[in-house]
């Protein structure tokens, strides 16, 4: 992210999200029905008598998930009939096909004859779809992206409240067309309150009941319980070589196993939630993937790690002896965090920079999937970093840092090590690997700041719970301050410099469109936002195009409508 000063000479984040198409376009959601309106017509009248001056066009949001498929479809088997038609190029001879799953069973046709008729039944098919979402009122989603002429109309739109009823008219600022989630906007805003509940709820048993495994892998990840559990192997991991694996890398290891499918799973949760951009989905599941590490790797680990059979203990006393009984565990666990820190941060950075998974993808994509150069394109495709993984990991590891650095400090170098080669390796991926997915504005720093700021009050109660164990009772009571410091600063910092990345000031929506207007005095918005906000089924078609201005149009202060009122 690029950086700023700050007038008080405070260093923040620079939040620019006043470049683009998406700095004059405000994301309009439940719109109020009309019995005489359409919604877009709807949705042009309001804008008209409220925001005479400033409103520029809208473009409705259809709800085209079924069309996206067909299309989705047709292109596939396009790329099998460029396919096809290249090797009768290359060999002169027709090539067949079956009619079945995956071109190995069924009837035995010609290939390019096939291909060409189910392209031909696509394309009328999609043709049809696309005038059924077209002339389809239950197709037309109540939201719309309404963009303005200047970015301090949009500035003041996406900011206030439209209606005296705060139920509908609600807005937002846009987000930039490459970040928008097309599935989402077609779910009705009363359905989003219902879906995230039940997955706040989905969330609390997923991280309960992915406790009970790893307890019970962790307790068995050690001498005593692999033995207990499998007496005959008590010869094999008596040998020292074993023995040391075992208790060295094996835990790290388990709990690295459990974890490879989590962020698959909480990115799924995050897009039944229903959010409409790319970087909120992002967000809302690194938040997700730092409450299940902090619950599950980190404190799960302590306890039901250190030993299972205080987790019955843990479970049944009062709450005031849980950092007791966790800064008892710690010490204990510097081992296993040692070598997880090795395992799964040391070893992760290396495959970063290797990029092995993504090279043995790309050669079995090569061998079995790729058909024509597209294909050989999307395979070679190295993606975007994956913000909801990589962020929740890095801020896990500065909560052992933290939490170690005054019981534990012989762990600090393998964390201090771990942040050293991730910033090389991550600057190096960002400039010269990943590709840029979207703009989201710096829209991440507050929930990174927040987590830090947890886990810094988790380490200070953690090392009063451990000193309390010490009979050092007055070092603990000198120890009081800190987490309180620690909540005020949160709340400061909150109250001062939150509303940055959540609002934007008047002053630089203007400074931005006076230079705009001195440097770009023939701009043409209008045409900059044609199909800047339409679906990517729609794209490039003239259903789209918002009527031009009448000359005097826009100093009329009558607003045409349809209404019998």
């Amino acid at each position: 992210e690029s950086w700023c000063l700050h007038e008080d000479s405070v260093i923040l984040p620079k939040v620019d999200r006043l470049r683009g198409s998406h700095a004059v376009g405000v994301l309009v959601r439940n719109v109020p029905p009309d019995p005489d309106e359409t919604v877009s017509e709807h949705i042009e009248h309001f804008f008209r008598v409220n925001h005479p001056d400033s409103y520029l066009t809208h473009q409705v949001v259809y709800n085209a998930n079924k069309l996206a498929k067909l299309v989705q479809k047709k292109k596939s088997l396009q790329n099998w009939y460029t396919y096809y038609l290249n090797k009768y190029e290359r060999t002169s001879k027709r090539p067949t096909t079956r009619t079945g799953f995956g071109g190995v069973v069924g009837t035995k046709v010609d290939a390019i004859d096939y291909y060409s008729s189910e392209i031909q039944k696509l394309s009328e098919a999609e043709a049809l779809g696309r005038e059924k979402v077209l002339s389809d009122p239950k197709a037309i989603v109540r939201a719309a992206f309404v963009s303005f002429k200047s970015r301090w109309a949009a500035a003041v739109c996406a900011q206030t409240q439209l209606s005296h009823n705060p139920t509908i008219w609600l807005t937002e600022w846009a987000p930039e067309p490459r970040d928008v989630y097309w599935r989402n906007l077609a779910i009705p805003y009363f359905d989003l309150t219902i879906r995230r509940l039940l997955m706040a709820i989905a969330l609390f048993f997923l991280i309960f009941f992915f406790m009970i495994p790893i307890a019970f892998v962790q307790s068995l990840a050690n001498i005593e319980g692999i033995e207990k559990v499998f007496p005959f192997l008590t010869p094999l991991i008596e040998t020292k070589s074993v023995r040391s694996f075992i208790q060295g890398f094996l835990p790290g290891i388990v709990l690295k196993i459990f974890l490879i499918l989590l962020p698959t799973i909480l990115m799924m949760m995050s897009k039944v939630e229903g959010f409409s951009s790319r970087s909120s989905l992002d967000r809302r599941s690194a938040g997700k993937y730092h409450l299940f590490l902090l619950v599950n790797v980190f404190l799960g680990s302590i306890i039901t790690g250190t030993a299972f059979q205080q987790l019955k203990t843990f479970l049944h006393q009062p709450p005031t002896e849980i950092p007791k009984t966790v800064g008892e565990s710690i010490p204990m666990k510097a081992t296993f965090f040692i070598t997880y820190t090795m395992v799964d941060g040391w070893a992760g950075i290396a495959a970063e920079i290797l990029r092995l998974v993504p090279l043995v993808i790309f050669h079995l994509k090569n061998m079995f999937l790729v058909k024509t150069e597209q294909d050989r394109e999307e395979a070679m495709d190295p993606g975007c970093l994956n913000f909801a993984t990589y962020e929740p990991k890095i801020q896990f590891y500065f909560l052992l840092g933290l939490v170690y650095s005054a019981v534990t400090p012989v762990l600090l170098p393998f964390v201090i090590i771990f942040f050293a080669f991730s910033y090389v390796v991550f600057r190096h991926q960002v400039i010269n690997v990943y590709d840029q997915r979207y703009e989201s504005g710096g829209s991440f720093w507050p929930d990174v700041h927040r987590r830090l700021l947890i886990g810094l009050l988790i380490s200070q109660f953690l090392l009063m719970g451990l000193l309390s164990t010490k009979n050092i009772e007055k070092s603990t009571i000198a120890l009081l301050p800190l987490p309180i410091l620690t909540i005020w600063f949160h709340v400061y910092c909150k109250g001062r410099f939150q509303s940055a990345f959540v609002r934007f000031s008047l002053q630089d929506a203007m400074t931005k469109d006076t230079l705009e207007r001195a440097t770009e005095p023939n701009l043409n918005l209008r045409a900059y936002l044609k199909d800047a906000y339409v679906h990517p089924v729609f794209k490039g078609r003239s259903h789209f195009d918002s009527p031009l201005l009448v000359p005097d149009e826009e100093n009329n202060t009558l607003v045409l409508t349809r209404r019998s009122s």
